[in-house]
């Protein structure tokens, strides 16, 4: 049936050819309104009022209606739809060629201002030009494009019959741009890290590989931007933040894709206490800007991200939550929890990776308000200053909110020497067979050497943040490209 239509389009574009008007052949095409302006600067006339002022549009044909010598459309541009009134005998020729149009052919029009007898706001067209020609028919819209596979792989055609759609991207860029406008007022500056890089690092994560011809080199795809912003810190600027794309050889859910992007910042002289202001203060300050309040409905839930958060450390949310006091467990004791709650533990048993992985399967999907979980066990990551007053902990903190990880903050390790043997540590289990094992990056062990102030660092998951806040069921909602299969 397709190609049916699609043959049936392309006689129609020789059609439009023959007459001298191959839509391919336009380059520009001058607009001075939108449709948006139009409809809101013209919603106080009076019915069959018509104005003096002429005003050019142009947008993708989504509604036709023949009436013999006049027409009705409607028109779609970037800010919304709008409806066109066209008669032959004020284009003359050219209606011939309208009445040849299909729906998602895109066109250039000229005319009046004026509203309709049914009060709608409307432009009776005075000069029409045709500037593309659609050779596949758009989906209907109420049945048409509901398949979210569809909608994902063809994200054009998702944004054309799904207007809310492009309303979720439009919210997107303007989180971003918040983002960088609170960092930037905290005088952070922003840089750029090499998304290709011969040691990977910075996170527990699987790499993708590349090869480099010109230099025969193995190369990583970046899955973090810590050691280069640290490398920053150590040559003198005070505080730094990218937003960029991270690469992990993962799974895809509603949570996860592959290439996600992130906001990481680091401030020197700064611990995790100051970072978890800064984080609470930052998130508190775009969702006001975005949604107007600070309390967010996402899927049926009240979220509220007026700061203070919640702090709790991550043995504690264990006890709440589990009634569990995991420091009255012995490691056998910690084993037999593990094993009754069908919880994975690969490699040699550490008291610190069990308390954690009880913590990420069985308390996480309970946070559901902005909570700052802290005080890590110090096996959890090689990168993060061991606690005040307790070594078997480290100041670190994740932010969960709806039930997922959000941030994740570290007091910066800045001994060279700790740092190289937590990396040999991490290196050898590497070679054990654990793919996301942080490798040793021995520049980055020299750029300690030199001396990094104290420093405290965060990374925000930009996409879960968006979710948040434009209430999308999945990360590929709100990514326009997301990863997926092949279609053969």
């Amino acid at each position: 049936m397709e190609d049916k239509l699609i043959k049936e389009r392309l006689k129609k574009l020789e059609f439009l050819k023959s007459k001298g008007k191959n839509p391919f052949d336009i380059y520009t095409y001058r607009v001075n309104s939108n449709s948006e302006k139009v409809l809101e600067e013209n919603k106080k006339l009076k019915k069959e009022e018509k104005t003096n002022k002429k005003v050019s549009l142009a947008g993708r044909i989504i509604t036709l209606r023949g009436m013999g010598k006049a027409s009705f459309a409607h028109i779609q541009d970037e800010k919304g739809k709008i409806q066109i009134y066209v008669r032959k005998d004020e284009i003359g020729e050219d209606y011939e060629l309208f009445k040849n149009l299909d729906l998602g052919d895109i066109i250039g029009v000229e005319g009046n201002v004026f509203k309709t007898g049914r009060g709608e706001v409307s432009v009776w067209v005075k000069k029409l030009d045709i500037l593309s020609k659609s050779l596949r028919p758009l989906p209907e819209k109420w049945h048409g494009l509901k398949d979210k596979e569809i909608r994902y792989r063809q994200r054009y055609v998702d944004l054309i019959v799904n207007p809310e759609v492009k309303d979720v991207f439009i919210k997107r860029s303007k989180i971003i741009s918040l983002m960088r406008e609170y960092l930037d007022e905290k005088e952070f500056l922003e840089v750029e890290i090499p998304t290709l890089q011969q040691v990977y690092g910075g996170a527990n994560a699987r790499p993708f590989e590349t090869h480099l011809n010109a230099l025969n080199i193995k190369l990583f795809l970046s899955i973090s931007p810590e050691l280069y912003l640290k490398r920053l810190i150590v040559g003198g600027l005070e505080k730094v933040y990218t937003l960029c794309k991270n690469f992990r050889n993962e799974g895809v859910d509603k949570t996860h894709n592959p290439e996600f992007t992130m906001m990481e910042c680091y401030s020197t002289y700064d611990d995790y206490e100051d970072v978890m202001k800064l984080t609470e203060e930052m998130v508190e300050y775009i969702v006001k800007k975005v949604n107007g309040s600070t309390k967010v409905k996402y899927q049926g839930k009240t979220i509220d991200f007026k700061a203070p958060w919640k702090r709790i450390p991550m043995k504690k949310a264990i006890k709440t939550h589990l009634k569990i006091d995991v420091d009255e467990l012995d490691d056998k004791k910690l084993k037999e929890v593990l094993k009754k709650n069908k919880i994975e533990y690969e490699g040699d048993f550490s008291r610190g990776l069990a308390i954690q992985l009880i913590f990420e399967e069985l308390v996480e999907d309970k946070l559901i308000q902005p909570t700052f979980v802290i005080d890590h066990p110090k096996e959890s990551t090689p990168l993060c200053k061991k606690k005040r007053g307790d070594k078997e902990l480290i100041e670190r903190f994740e932010v969960f909110i709806n039930g997922w990880e959000f941030a994740n903050a570290y007091s910066e390790l800045n001994d060279p020497i700790l740092q190289k043997k937590l990396l040999e540590e991490q290196e050898e289990k590497g070679r054990g067979g654990d793919e996301e094992a942080h490798p040793m990056d021995e520049d980055f062990i020299r750029s300690l050497e030199y001396g990094m102030p104290p420093t405290g660092g965060l990374g925000i998951g930009v996409d879960r943040l968006v979710m948040l806040l434009t209430n999308a069921e999945s990360i590929r909602d709100v990514i326009l490209f997301p990863m997926m299969r092949p279609e053969k």
